[in-house]
């Protein structure tokens, strides 16, 4: 769960029949743009937890996108394994250590007002997790990809507990195959390259 930064973000319907478009440019061009300014890696990080149905936006798509094969992407936060609140300071660690100069986009569930409750919303800059559990945690993230799955303002804990899971499904389905689009065209054009296979043993 998170907290936005101020940043103005571009709203996304994902009832509309020109939502994945929509969605596929913007992700395109921002890390288009952040590979060709001198990033050397894309980090998908997928936050939130499967123990509550509003936040588990993240670990869904991490877990949809887990079987992604491409040369310096990578994924954190998965159903398995997920990224929240108590432990995305040592999850940024790891990154810093494994991951060449990383293009961060962080994914969260969040809340927003009742008119915006099913769209995306994908804008520059950080978010700050931590405050579905009143923690204070450094923003995360060179740009952002965010599904309003609920309305909030009162008791949000329980807003979140309570979020219809085919809300949250849908949505996780659209941003994670639209990542993988994008990654797609990314390799198509060259600018990111599919992992090379392992080398066949001797005698095999």
């Amino acid at each position: 769960m998170l907290t936005g930064t101020g940043r103005k973000p571009q709203y996304i319907n994902i009832n509309s029949a020109a939502a994945f478009r929509r969605f596929t440019d913007e992700l395109h061009a921002r890390i288009s743009n952040a590979l060709a300014a001198g990033s050397k890696s894309v980090v998908f990080l997928c936050i939130g937890t499967d123990r509550s149905t509003g936040d588990s936006l993240g670990p869904l798509i991490g877990y949809k996108l887990s079987g992604l094969r491409t040369r310096n992407v990578h994924i954190y936060g998965t159903l398995e394994n997920p990224v929240h609140a108590r432990n995305i300071d040592e999850v940024m660690k790891k990154v810093a250590a494994d991951c060449h100069k990383p293009f961060i986009v962080a994914i969260d569930a969040c809340l927003g007002s009742m008119e915006h409750v099913g769209y995306i919303s994908v804008g520059e800059g950080p978010i700050k997790p931590g405050s579905g559990v009143n923690k204070e945690l450094a923003p995360v993230g060179d740009m952002f990809v965010t599904g309003i799955v609920n309305f909030g303002g009162f008791m949000d804990f329980l807003i979140l507990q309570n979020t219809r899971l085919h809300v949250v499904m849908r949505m996780a389905d659209l941003i994670a195959s639209g990542i993988r689009f994008v990654i797609w065209k990314l390799g198509k054009d060259g600018i990111l390259l599919p992992e090379e296979p392992e080398a066949e043993t001797a005698g095999e």
